[in-house]
Formats: structure tokens, sequence, C-alpha cells
């Protein structure tokens, strides 16, 4: 799977032999029934002798030359499954108005702040760490309150040394690396003991905006949604995915494709809405204009592409069950479909069920689809916390680049 850390791209000090910080990649490998999954972030300025590291990662660190790892097996840092933690409930225990200006509907398999059950399971008000519905029945609720990773026993952790620094952090912050890596993250985007979650009832496909989107896309946007450093990463990835010499589809594209890291494609078609951006795009070999949310049947040829990506725009399909299907039936055996998107949309065009989601949730979301179509050989991947690129007109008041997450899978 495609490893974003392996090549640091900072040199270390060279003059450097105290080290008392480090810029560190970390990567969580883990896997659940549906998928398997890899879970990144960086985090810069931590330092092995002060901070909170899983096991006796920081210690083993502090030896480690730029560009080496240490990997650190099993779940000793995570909280083991506690079976007590599955709590029975009256539906009616959820505060459907807890939210001031609107009323919140509990969905088995979703993950929401505990306050919506307070003075229920020792729950207090005011309480934000998160709980997972299960089962949701007409009599009863299942709060699962265990931490989403609990029970995973694959669990594997690498820690890469991305750069040093000749002095310590200028604050008296203690990092709890662990909980970085795994808060409000991983093991969200599995189901819950290998249940369908309830993404699709209610108007989870309409918008805020409905009016055609012909309309919305009439001018063309020659700007880029996502900034350098989330743009490389997602062409780095496709370039892993995607062997030499395949016919490629770019699916809802624009006037950029994040395909120029693929070695030699025989073709690259896009699919998208407006004919300028198309024709602005020079990867392009063939480009083709058309509505997926008026007709969702794709009108090529099946079997006819070794690969789909689909780039920061799946929050946008009214009809994603029925893309995903016709996605598949394009797709020669073992062809890949490639989803990628960040924390970032038209809000007023995304379907209603994307934005109440966490990140890591939304990733679940798209796996779902993937099931729904038939793929098989299912992965996700998140890449968080990367600096921003000092040339991007909000590194001023953005810290962090733009987070990827992907998922993908194939045709048997």
């Amino acid at each position: 799977m495609y490893d974003p850390f392996a090549c640091p791209e900072r040199a270390p000090a060279a003059t450097d032999t105290s080290r008392p910080a480090l810029d560190v990649g970390l990567t969580l490998d883990w896997s659940s029934a549906e998928a398997r999954h890899r879970d990144c972030l960086f985090l810069p300025w931590l330092m092995p002798a002060r901070d909170v590291w899983p096991d006796a990662v920081g210690s083993q660190l502090a030896g480690t030359e730029v560009g080496e790892a240490v990997a650190v097996p099993g779940a000793s840092w995570v909280p083991a499954r506690d079976p007590a933690g599955e709590v029975e409930l009256p539906p009616t225990a959820f505060n459907r108005r807890l939210r001031r200006y609107r009323v919140v509907e509990p969905r088995a398999g979703r993950f929401y702040p505990r306050a919506f059950i307070a003075g229920h399971a020792c729950v207090e008000a005011g309480d934000r760490e998160l709980f997972r519905i299960g089962a949701l029945e007409d009599t009863r609720l299942v709060a699962d309150l265990n931490h989403p990773l609990a029970g995973v026993d694959d669990l594997q952790l690498h820690a890469r040394v991305m750069a040093s620094h000749g002095q310590g952090r200028d604050d008296d912050r203690v990092v709890d690396v662990a909980r970085m890596l795994t808060a409000r993250g991983p093991g969200m985007q599995a189901r819950w003991h290998g249940q369908p979650s309830d993404f699709w009832s209610g108007d989870a496909c309409e918008r805020e905006d409905p009016a055609p989107d012909c309309d919305f896309y009439a001018s063309p946007r020659l700007v880029h949604h996502l900034d350098a450093a989330a743009r490389a990463r997602i062409a780095a990835l496709y370039a892993t995915l995607i062997p030499q010499g395949a016919r490629v589809l770019d699916l809802m594209s624009s006037w950029a494709s994040h395909l120029d890291q693929v070695r030699g494609p025989e073709a690259v078609v896009g699919l998208g809405m407006n004919h300028q951006e198309l024709a602005a795009n020079e990867v392009l070999d063939q480009a083709l204009v058309h509505d997926l949310n008026r007709q969702p049947a794709i009108p090529l040829p099946p079997a006819s592409f070794d690969a789909v990506v689909c780039t920061a725009s799946v929050e946008y399909l009214t009809h994603p069950q029925a893309v995903f299907a016709s996605v598949r039936e394009l797709l020669r055996p073992g062809g890949v479909f490639a989803v990628t998107f960040s924390d970032r949309c038209f809000p007023t065009k995304a379907i209603a069920v994307w934005e109440p989601l966490y990140d890591f949730e939304r990733m679940g979301l798209v796996l779902d689809l993937f099931l729904r179509a038939g793929f098989d050989d299912l992965a996700t991947l998140s890449l968080r916390g990367l600096p921003r690129p000092p040339d991007d007109p909000y590194a001023g008041r953005l810290e962090h680049a733009d987070p990827v997450f992907a998922v993908w899978g194939r045709r048997a």
C-alpha cells in the first residue's frame, strides 16, 4: 500500500547530535472484515523524552536516524474491547433536540458525542467523547462506548523520523501521540460488527441547492480545490494503483486530473460538467460532458477501462449507488476504482448525509458504496497533518495541508 512517509522530504540538521525534537510520520496499519486500512499522521516537533508515546516508541526514536522507522506490533496502547461498553438503552435516551436549531435523528452505525445520551450509562452533560450507535430498533438502542479500534488484533504502528531539530519546543506542552493518532479517527470507517451503517435513509441524497448542476457548473472554475501537498499525495497514490499502459477514466473531471505521475497510460478519458475545463486539461485524450446526477449510467462501453479515478467529487453524487455500479461495469477484470476526497466541498451541492459525518465516517460511507456495488480487494487510506506549502494562499491562516482520504477497490 502507498506509504507517504517512505522518503523524508526535509534533510536533517547535519551538526545536530542532541536531537531533542523530531518530526515524525506515524503509519497505522490494520484490517476490518471489509477492507485493509492505513492511517497516516505527520506530527512535527515531538520530544522523545517529554511526550506520551505508544509503548516504547519515544525511546526507540531517540536513537533512530532520519529516514528510519521503528515498528510497534500489537494493540497494547489501544483500550481493549469491554463487552460492558455496549450498553442497551431505550431509544428515547438519545436526545434528538440537543442541538438548538435542528433535530438529530439517531442512525445505526453512526457516531455522536456522548452528550446525546447524557444521564444514561454514566455519561455527563457536555461530554464530547464519541460513542457509536450499534443496533437501533423500536425498543432498544445499543450505545457502544468502546474505542473504534478496540478489539482490532492486527494493529501495526510504524513511526518514521522525518527530520530532527537542534532544539526542543519552546513551550511546556506534552503531546499524547497515541491520542493524536486515534482520536475521532482510525476505526470509524469500519462497520459495527460487520453490519452496514445507516447512511442512506431519509433525505440522505437531497441537497441544499436542488438547482440543475448544469447551471452551477456553467462557468469554468480554473482553480485548484486542494492545496499542492494534498494534490501531490493523491497523484502519488494514483501512480501506485494504476499500472503502466492502463486505459484510465477520470470521473467528474476538471482542468486537472492528478494523473501526472501515472506511467505511460494508453489513454485518459475525462468525464465532467464543463467543456472549457475539460478542454484545458492537457492529460485528457478524450473528453465527455455528462451529468451523472441526471443520468448515472455512464455512456461508455463496458469492460473498457483498467482504472477509474474520482477526485474530490464523490460527495456531489445524488445517485451514488447507481454510479458506482456503472463504474464497475466499465472496468475490466482486475481494474481499480479509486475515490479520493478531503474535508472541503461546496456545501450547498454536497448531499445531505455528507456534512454531519466525521471525516473517517465519510470513508465508511464511500466504503459502503464499494461494498454495495460488489467491488473486491477494498482498502482505505488517510493522511493528515502535513505542513501547508509556504506559498499556499491560505498558509498564513491554516497550519496543515488539506487532509487526504481515499478508498479503492477492484473488479474481480
